[in-house]
């Protein structure tokens, strides 16, 4: 939690304020706007950032579910605070990796992202209509902004806390029952449970083998962990935004970004 905590909750407060401080348009360019901001917003916030904008925007009927279902893939990426600052300063000591994974996350996604807004562009998406909310006392943004990352704040931090605690019952139980597992499957337990744990345990077994080391680093971060996909099931629940298209992009994620970061950086 203290790895990933502070790197998230500034973030997600700023840009739930970013967020309410554009007018609701249904008209093409804003929607080519509303797709990019709400990628960038996920792209600096980090996960779950991406899931409570687009939780929020189906909220106020500025995308249809369908839109939601489909951003929800697309907006969904580590912080960069934390790639740089955990990752690279305090993993790595070097923010080469860092800076070379940022970019090929970032570019593959806006590539998509952009196939996705010309794909409904041509009418293939039901239309939103945004309507006008009635008069009410108007709230200050930022004030409501704090308000409404009250329960997400609450979510990542009882699934850390959740995860972490399974993570230390089952590494402890695993070493009790298979005293004789090999250190790489309790690697793939770590990660699979609690992404940052694995993130350190992939660094202090392959110190010695940097091109292993960086691909599993592209990996885990590509992956992630179920504690993060908790995390963003719980948000989608609550706009009953389909999981489906997420853990397919997550499949496809993992399978091609460590390839393409082999191929680009490595080979």
């Amino acid at each position: 939690m203290e790895a990933l905590f502070p790197y998230l909750l500034p973030y997600l407060i700023l840009t739930q304020w970013f967020i309410r401080l554009t007018p609701n348009k249904s008209n093409s360019l804003s929607k080519f706007k509303l797709y990019f901001k709400t990628y960038g917003i996920s792209a600096l916030g980090g996960f779950p950032t991406g899931a409570a904008t687009i939780a929020y925007l189906k909220k106020s009927n500025q995308i249809s579910l369908r839109e939601a279902n489909i951003l929800l893939s697309i907006c969904h990426s580590p912080s960069p605070l934390f790639v740089l600052g955990f990752v690279g300063n305090d993993l790595l000591n070097d923010n080469r990796f860092s800076w070379q994974f940022l970019i090929l996350y970032h570019v593959v996604s806006i590539i998509i992202l952009t196939g996705v807004y010309y794909y409904y562009r041509q009418g293939s998406i039901d239309t939103v209509h945004i309507t006008e909310p009635q008069k009410t006392k108007q709230q200050n943004p930022f004030t409501s902004s704090i308000k409404d990352s009250i329960p997400t704040v609450l979510v990542v931090g009882s699934t850390i806390i959740f995860f972490t605690t399974i993570y230390t019952v089952v590494m402890h139980s695993v070493k009790s029952f298979l005293p004789d597992i090999h250190n790489n499957g309790m690697l793939l337990i770590a990660a699979m449970l609690e992404m940052t744990n694995g993130l350190k345990i992939g660094q202090q077994l392959f110190e010695s083998q940097s091109t292993i080391l960086l691909l599993l680093l592209a990996t885990f971060l590509t992956s992630q962990s179920l504690s993060i996909h908790m995390q963003v099931a719980v948000i989608a629940k609550s706009e009953n935004i389909s999981l489906k298209p997420y853990m397919l992009m997550r499949i496809l994620y993992t399978i091609f970004i460590p390839i393409l970061f082999y191929l680009i950086f490595l080979y």
